[in-house]
């Protein structure tokens, strides 16, 4: 009898054992999370609306994305903003505004504000900070979001990782892995924008959120939208195509 209770406990701790070692880590489903939104590179057009007490503006663009060091966002409209652009080359970011035939750098103090007057942020656009590699994740729950099941997960900078976010909570299908939903924290734990994802769609073969809406805290009636025309993953692109020379002459 002792026996066979042994041999019980054994092939137990063996199952538990097993699936313990197959479940996923907070982290493996922020980077799957991360690598189904961007795949290793991307060419996307959108359009984003800034939303604001008694008015509103759209915004075309044109983005190339080489993950994780370079991007290159082109302003393809309205006639006031066309031809502007943002480059980033691994920890540099600049910006080439046609109307005054000047590239401006943007200092790492500016990553936090506003980019063209709208609630996404120079580096929420270009993503400078990691949300694998700079952030230490845990799951803190789960909860249903626009029906579908969700990791809750809490996602803490590292010491060493020079982020603009005190912290981040994020929403991820257990499905598919769709980022629905991200609170942005300052670092005093205070919220300050939530951003929410929706309009599943299949692009490019991957089923992706196409409406993205960043909503500040603090700013009733204030949003911006961002909606994805299309997106082309794991195109041919190369570190040199993301120039400041090619700043000028991209279209």
């Amino acid at each position: 009898m002792k026996i066979r209770y042994s041999l019980f406990l054994y092939y137990a701790s063996l199952i538990l054992f097993n699936t313990s070692s197959n479940a996923e880590t907070p982290r493996e489903i922020v980077k799957k999370a991360n690598e189904l939104w961007h795949g290793k590179s991307s060419i996307s057009v959108c359009t984003m609306t800034v939303i604001k007490p008694g008015w509103s503006r759209k915004i075309s663009m044109k983005s190339w994305m080489l993950e994780p060091d370079y991007a290159l966002i082109l302003i393809t409209g309205p006639a006031k903003e066309k031809g502007i652009v943002t480059l980033k080359r691994k920890n540099e970011i600049w910006n080439w505004i046609p109307t005054v035939q000047r590239i401006i750098k943007i200092p790492p103090s500016m990553m936090l504000q506003p980019w063209m007057g709208s609630n996404f942020t120079h580096d929420d656009l270009v993503r400078e900070s990691s949300i694998v590699d700079d952030y230490t994740q845990s799951l803190i729950g789960e909860e249903k979001i626009q029906g579908y099941d969700c990791y809750k997960i809490k996602l803490i900078p590292k010491p060493e990782a020079g982020v603009v976010w005190g912290k981040l909570i994020m929403w991820i299908s257990k499905k598919s892995y769709l980022t629905l939903k991200i609170n942005f924290y300052d670092e005093d734990g205070t919220l300050v924008k939530s951003m929410i994802a929706s309009n599943i769609k299949t692009m490019d073969g991957r089923t992706i959120p196409t409406h993205l809406e960043m909503i500040p805290t603090n700013k009733p009636g204030e949003k911006t939208v961002l909606d994805y025309q299309s997106i082309r993953f794991n195109v041919k692109l190369k570190p040199s195509f993301f120039s400041e020379r090619n700043m000028k002459r991209i279209r």
